[in-house]
């Protein structure tokens, strides 16, 4: 049997069971999509997010890339966050990192990735610059590693905070949160990093005043 077909197998295993648990299951869900969270997290498969926060399926709307990066070109990303905060009117948006991530580290070295990845870990590098000094004076690696992995996360929250989507719903409804969270491989627990409450002030140079 090719591995592809085990997950077919697998997949009619847990429908099967999860109808008979719940005979209703699968038709509530495909009437119900009422999310209070977006998740915008990591694409490594060892950090899925209903799992790691003991959600079911239609709690997270989820958005993955490598390094839970927030570009403010990636149409994907923005596309997704313009849905979740307008239209699903999500209360929450959270950017989970995790301890341990290969975009972080890849982007720490001088190693030639090629054209795309290059590009891609170019905006990790950006984050290592802007905290360079405090970086420099981390002399051990893997707790200047973890540290990158949560400074990271919390300019990709600011990042979401200089978005006119969030902005203008901060103005008009008061919502959403922003938070920065990083999840440890080794124990499984999230750590907040931090928060940015709806309305909070940012560099004035970021702020719409017309919206």
């Amino acid at each position: 049997m090719k591995t592809y077909e085990k997950l077919l197998l697998e997949n009619k295993a847990w429908a099967q069971e999860k109808v008979e648990d719940d005979p209703e299951y699968f038709k509530r869900l495909s009437h119900l999509q009422t999310p209070e969270f977006l998740w915008i997290g990591c694409s490594d498969s060892r950090v899925p997010a209903n799992e790691i926060t003991n959600t079911q399926p239609g709690e997270i709307f989820v958005h993955r890339n490598v390094a839970n990066l927030v570009i403010h070109t990636d149409v994907n990303l923005l596309s997704v966050l313009d849905y979740a905060v307008t239209h699903l009117k999500v209360k929450h948006v959270i950017v989970c990192g995790h301890y341990g991530c290969g975009g972080i580290k890849a982007a720490m070295t001088n190693h030639d990735f090629k054209q795309v990845l290059n590009m891609w870990l170019r905006n990790i590098k950006d984050v290592y610059r802007l905290h360079r000094d405090e970086l420099a004076n981390i002399t051990d690696e893997e707790s200047k590693f973890d540290r990158l992995v949560e400074l990271n996360v919390k300019e990709q929250v600011q990042h979401l905070a200089k978005t006119s989507i969030i902005q203008r719903a901060w103005k008009n409804e008061q919502r959403p949160d922003l938070h920065g969270w990083v999840y440890g491989l080794k124990d499984g627990l999230i750590n907040p990093v931090f928060e940015m409450k709806a309305g909070t002030h940012i560099d004035p140079l970021y702020e719409y005043d017309d919206l």
